[in-house]
């Protein structure tokens, strides 16, 4: 039976509608001042547990105030632009109803954490890059959610254990990667002709999948 299920957060539950990158227009002023900047510096912004100015200082990215205000001004609206897709809420509603465990695991610099969980306060569990200080596809993030909601991510093939699933939009992060570490990743492409292009079509899928195991059981 599956009885957890983990979500990616942007391109799978939420979208952002007016995009500013403001954490791209950060890295460019610090390589316009001649900074050093490599993937590297990404990587940090989005495992450190700091605030947009935590991170530009700790990169020794230079902000003058009105250069501070403007990239400020442009998280600010990226960050109230943040919504549900459609299909999102009852999508994990019908799962939660049928006794399935729900949780994000999403990479995401910190800032972006409480309006993810503001928007969908019915969901206990959250792994954050942010917080965990790795990003997908590490296997600590995996196991880390797993065991924070008491489901053992090992035994995907096994109809004896509790099965995970995780749906995302990236085939290293959200298929890939889960797989490694026994839970059963699911690509989510939303534009395109996958297998799986909305969530109510993935949570069909999941409670047919626990339906027919019940039915086998009787």
């Amino acid at each position: 039976m599956i009885s957890a299920v983990l979500f990616d957060a942007f391109g799978t539950i939420v979208r952002i509608r007016r995009r500013t990158n403001p954490y791209l227009q950060l890295m460019r002023e610090g390589r316009r001042q001649g900074l050093s900047i490599t993937p590297e510096s990404t990587h940090f912004a989005m495992t450190a547990n700091l605030p947009f100015a935590g991170i530009a200082d700790h990169l020794g990215i230079a902000l003058s105030a009105s250069k501070r205000m403007a990239l400020s001004e442009a998280l600010e609206k990226e960050l109230s632009s943040i919504e549900l897709y459609p299909d999102s809420a009852r999508a994990i509603a019908e799962l939660q109803e049928s006794g399935i465990l729900v949780a994000v695991c999403s990479n995401l610099a910190q800032p972006y954490g409480p309006v993810i969980k503001g928007l969908l306060p019915h969901i206990e569990y959250h792994a954050f890059s942010f917080e965990l200080g790795v990003t997908k596809p590490d296997p600590h993030i995996y196991r880390f959610i797993c065991g924070q909601m008491g489901v053992d991510p090992g035994y995907c093939f096994d109809p004896e254990k509790g099965q995970v699933l995780m749906i995302g939009d990236s085939p290293k992060c959200d298929r890939d990667g889960p797989r490694a570490v026994g839970i059963m990743g699911h690509l989510l492409q939303r534009v395109g002709h996958g297998r799986i292009t909305d969530l109510n079509q993935f949570v069909q899928l999941v409670l047919d999948r626990n339906r027919a195991e019940r039915l086998g059981n009787r």
